[in-house]
């Protein structure tokens, strides 16, 4: 038997009926919203937070990397992260430049590998800067010599150091140099459908800009991207240094350091004509007592006074007290 509605059910129906929609304001709210394409042949393999993360670590790395820059060239040298991206490797390949100067790489106990990419004119005017120039030589040819390449080696192990050191915060990754090559397609990282991960730099040296990029080949950057999405790394302090504070880390490095400690057993005064007539077996006499107290010096700096004598038939000094700091 069918449902009797009663009459403010009735009514509720007929007001709502009555009621117009404006279809432009429908059209309106769909304009609102912004219509994001996706690739079905490339799904995103990293997320934006895992590229975040992976744009704070090229970020230090190019921190790292411009102090060792300004302190070889003797120059101001910027080093900044222009882009962090996830494209196909084909089209990397349509952008490298022919001649090219590339890098290859790949990291230690990992399936890793990777492009190191300086633009021909970086690393033309890193070989003219390196060699004593200024970084305006000329040259008819942009094809890198084996002597260029050796003068650039010498950088691109840096950079791998670098890299190293700032990869520490998610784990303990070694970089590690394999070969150069000219020409973008003998390298082959991985193949043309698959992604990467380009990471561009920008690097400024005096008023001119160049370009550095680093590809990764994603296939392998599962277990990374685990350690990315687990592991808190609001920290910049590399992994294996978690768990101590920094005062433990300090001390550690001190108790490591070497000092020179040195003993004053004395002072004499000769003339420069008694100077020249010693020969082996005189005796200069000093102007201490035996018994005297002795300096002792931690960095040329008299800390301690002691006495001298024989332990285990080696000869030693035994410290007897601290010198006052107002008495230094």
């Amino acid at each position: 038997m069918a449902e009797v509605l009663s009459q403010s059910e009735i009514d509720a129906l007929l007001n709502t009926g009555s009621s117009t929609v404006d279809p432009t304001e429908i059209l309106d709210k769909h304009k609102e919203k912004e219509i994001v394409p996706f690739d079905f042949r490339l799904p995103n393999r990293i997320s934006k937070n895992q590229l975040r993360t992976l744009s704070n670590l090229s970020e230090n790395f190019a921190e790292m990397f411009s102090s060792y820059m300004m302190s070889k060239l003797q120059s101001i040298v910027n080093i900044s992260v222009t882009s962090v991206d996830q494209i196909y490797y084909s089209e990397y390949v349509l952008s490298v430049s022919n001649p090219a100067c590339l890098f290859t790489f790949d990291i230690k106990k990992t399936d890793i590998k990777g492009i190191l990419e300086f633009s021909p004119e970086f690393a033309l005017t890193l070989v003219d800067r390196l060699l004593g120039g200024n970084g305006k030589g000329s040259k008819s040819s942009q094809v890198i010599t084996p002597i260029e390449q050796k003068v650039l080696q010498s950088v691109v192990e840096i950079i791998m150091r670098d890299l190293s050191k700032s990869w520490q915060i998610i784990g303990d990754y070694t970089f590690q140099l394999d070969k150069f090559e000219a020409d973008v397609d003998f390298v082959q990282i991985t193949s043309q459908s698959e992604s990467v991960l380009l990471i561009g730099f920008e690097v400024t040296i005096g008023d001119d800009s160049y370009m550095m990029n680093l590809c990764f080949a994603t296939y392998a950057f599962d277990a990374i991207l685990s350690k990315l999405s687990n592991q808190n790394l609001s920290s910049i302090r590399p992994i294996k240094y978690q768990g101590t504070t920094a005062k433990n880390i300090l001390t550690n490095h001190l108790k490591n350091t070497y000092l020179t400690v040195s003993v004053e057993f004395g002072k004499s005064s000769i003339s420069f004509q008694q100077l020249l007539k010693l020969k082996k077996g005189d005796v200069i006499t000093l102007q201490n007592v035996i018994g005297e107290e002795v300096k002792i010096s931690v960095e040329k700096k008299h800390l301690y006074n002691g006495i001298t004598g024989v332990v285990n038939n080696h000869k030693a000094v035994k410290i007897t007290k601290r010198v006052e700091k107002g008495k230094i």
